[in-house]
């Protein structure tokens, strides 16, 4: 390196080859495929957060529709337990015949008197 210059230069390039550079434009006809692929990933972003929304959306509806349910049956329940015992209470023997005589029935060989011309209290 005994004869080389201190000062460098770079290889020469042809007038004709530069580009002109323009800020974020693309030549007419041409896809700016980074875009597309954001806003497919927009929208599917949007559909999985719809579809999560609804299926979220359905199980609460289902677990408000148990609750009710559940409290329908357990109204239910009770009531059935009163009707039990109040057809117990009237299935007793003293209680038919009480409901028997006041329909004005008797049993086979009983006599019935009629009372008339009682004095009013």
């Amino acid at each position: 390196m005994s004869g080389a210059s201190a000062s460098y230069a770079p290889p020469r390039t042809r007038q004709g080859t530069r580009r002109k550079r323009t800020a974020g434009r693309t030549p007419a006809g041409t896809v700016r495929w980074d875009k597309l692929g954001r806003i497919a990933m927009l929208f599917v972003l949007l559909a999985l957060l719809f579809l999560y929304l609804s299926a979220g959306m359905h199980m609460l509806s289902s677990w408000r529709q148990s609750r009710r349910d559940n409290a329908a049956v357990s109204t239910m329940e009770r009531e059935h337990r009163l009707l039990l015992s109040e057809h117990n209470a009237l299935n007793t023997q003293s209680d038919l015949e009480i409901q028997a005589r006041q329909l004005g029935l008797t049993r086979p060989g009983e006599r019935t008197y009629v009372v008339t011309n009682l004095p009013r209290n």
